[in-house]
């Protein structure tokens, strides 16, 4: 199938990911190593707060790998951490620190704002077809609730499509019935699923293993699961928790 053609084709080193070109094994284990200090902020600042855990207020509608935001203010005021990454968006850099797992085992993970700001590109454009119109450019219907987007309507040239923060691969934007646009991971997840020995059943929640070997959280997204023969799809009706 699709996906098989697709995935034959191999995954580019994280550091590739995260990195331009030059000194990327150094920049790597520099970023690894900034991973560690903020997690153990964290830790350190769940501890002392009895807790709570450092992190910016967002809406309650706000997608689940981009609601938990770190709050370095918060955690360098309280003598936890020097300086803020260089990786870090509030330092200039290329990605947003935000927390996963909050509930049991909160974890540092990262979003892509490379990935973000493609995404805004169509955010807006959306946004300019929405103030003047009803309803949102649907096209063909993926899945339950999904829809491509209508590129006529948008004045696109061509299907949107975001650069994968994991592979660099093309990913396909579509859009949900309640207008919010968002990243098509599963050809990511067939990879990750086809790497990683895993327990997942149809109804599970599958993105979590796209962190098992990346530090970059699945931004844009709702739940997929495994269909009866262990591929991934939508699964919109999976409410988001964890």
């Amino acid at each position: 199938m699709l996906y098989k053609l697709i995935f034959s084709l191999s995954l580019l080193f994280l550091a590739g990911c995260m990195y331009p070109s030059e000194n990327l094994t150094q920049n790597q284990i520099s970023n690894d190593t900034q991973l560690q200090i903020v997690q153990q902020a964290v830790d350190q600042y769940q501890t002392d707060s009895g807790g709570m855990l450092p992190i910016i207020t967002k809406e309650s509608d706000t997608p689940l790998y981009q609601k938990y935001l770190i709050d370095f203010p918060l955690i360098r005021q309280q003598g936890l951490i020097e300086t803020i990454p260089a990786t870090a968006f509030e330092n200039g850099g290329n990605y947003q620190y935000i927390l996963v797992d909050v509930e049991e085992n909160p974890t540092v993970k990262v979003i892509d704002l490379r990935l973000a700001s493609e995404m805004r590109e169509f955010e807006q454009r959306l946004r300019i077809y929405r103030d003047e119109h009803t309803y949102p450019p649907f096209g063909s219907q993926v899945a339950q609730n999904i829809y491509e987007l209508n590129t006529d309507e948008l004045n696109l040239g061509a299907d949107p499509q975001v650069t994968s923060p994991y592979s660099g691969n093309m990913l396909p934007v579509y859009i949900s019935s309640n207008g919010q646009l968002l990243v098509d991971y599963r050809m990511e997840l067939y990879q990750a699923l086809q790497e990683h020995d895993h327990n997942y059943e149809p109804g599970d929640d599958i993105r979590p293993i796209l962190m098992e070997d990346h530090p970059i959280a699945p931004a844009y997204s709702i739940p997929f699961t495994v269909d009866e023969q262990g591929e991934p799809v939508f699964a919109p009706e999976i409410e988001e928790s964890w």
